[in-house]
């Protein structure tokens, strides 16, 4: 019976330089412009005011200050969640692409989901105890559980994916 589960791309040179910096370059990406905004530059208050004003152009309206820290806030922890799922997604392909091929394919969805989310933990917390150190940021748990949350909300759309929207795709063609 044929698993309905996308296998992971086959290549003779999987073990290869080339593959590997394929696979690795996106995890790289991520971490390094997430190492960027976690820098005193990209606290609240240095992103307050150009993002007030871009906003305001934009929606062509002008926000009291309760109303704009409110937003500000509501932007920053969107930020936060979809940052980390974009990594969660880096990480799992990341891993999908050079975990060993013995394991069985459920067995290697699941290592591959479970390993992303290990890594999104690690630099959500590695990311929040930095802040710790810098006098214009404060790390936070709940931001952690912001990016682990957005994490999880990625692994879970790229399950079903894979789960069943990947068999419908190859039954058509």
């Amino acid at each position: 019976m044929p698993s309905s589960v996308a296998s992971p791309p086959v290549s003779p040179d999987r073990g290869s330089l080339r593959h590997q910096v394929s696979a690795w370059t996106p995890v790289v990406l991520c971490v390094l412009v997430i190492a960027m905004e976690s820098t005193v530059y990209f606290g609240a208050d240095h992103t307050t005011g150009p993002l007030q004003r871009f906003c305001e152009f934009l929606l062509h309206r002008h926000f009291s200050q309760p109303q704009w820290w409110r937003l500000h806030i509501i932007i920053r922890k969107c930020g936060h969640f979809t940052g980390y799922g974009i990594l969660s997604l880096a990480w799992f392909r990341a891993f999908w692409m050079t975990l060993p091929q013995p394991l069985e394919r459920n067995r290697l969805r699941i290592t591959a989901h479970a390993l992303a989310m290990l890594g999104t933990l690690l630099v959500a917390s590695c990311d929040e105890t930095h802040q710790l150190f810098l006098p214009n940021r404060s790390g936070s748990f709940r931001d952690v559980m912001i990016d682990c949350t957005g994490g999880l909300i990625m692994q879970m759309l790229v399950w079903f994916w894979m789960r069943f929207g990947h068999s419908k795709q190859s039954k058509i063609a």
